[in-house]
């Protein structure tokens, strides 16, 4: 890895997280491809890098905190992505967050039939795929590439710091 600055690598962090979330949304919204709920879950740990990397860009404080901060968000995206690339490989059991989107608030049997009829994307389906990998997939790979990454930083702190 080389020997870069800290505040570098953290643009080269908020380059890869804009570039997934604005990847996520084209795909859905110019593409018109649904996502499924895991999909949505697993924009969350981007959006939340975009505003740490600007909050520091700003305060330029506690800067190794927020490293620190990055590493588990991303170990978060990454036990999503993971998680949900096992459900499309049939590893492991669909979970409720893949259902009927607000279960709870369903009452009559009108509710569940429109509930019904509207389609929900099912996690076990991949509905795009680039380079004949689901965006699970890739999403599995940016996560342990950046947990790797951020993991060295926070590792020799003081040697990127300079």
């Amino acid at each position: 890895m080389p020997n870069y600055k800290i505040d570098t690598y953290l643009k080269i962090i908020f380059f890869i997280s804009s570039i997934s979330i604005i990847s996520a949304f084209s795909i859905e919204y110019l593409l018109g491809y649904q996502p499924c709920n895991l999909c949505l879950i697993q924009r969350i740990p981007y959006g939340l890098s975009i505003i740490l990397i600007i909050l520091n860009f700003f305060i330029k404080k506690n800067t190794q905190f927020i490293i620190l901060l990055l590493i588990l968000i991303f170990f978060f995206s990454f036990v999503i992505s993971f998680y949900h690339f096992g459900i499309e490989q049939s590893y492991f059991e669909e979970s409720p967050v893949c259902g009927v989107k607000n279960a709870s608030e369903l009452i009559s049997k009108e509710d569940i039939l429109n509930q019904l009829q509207d389609k929900t994307v099912n996690c076990k389906d991949v509905t795009f795929k680039i380079f004949g990998f689901s965006l699970a997939t890739i999403n599995v790979i940016i996560s342990l590439f950046l947990i790797i990454m951020l993991s060295k930083i926070y590792k020799n702190y003081e040697k990127f710091k300079k």
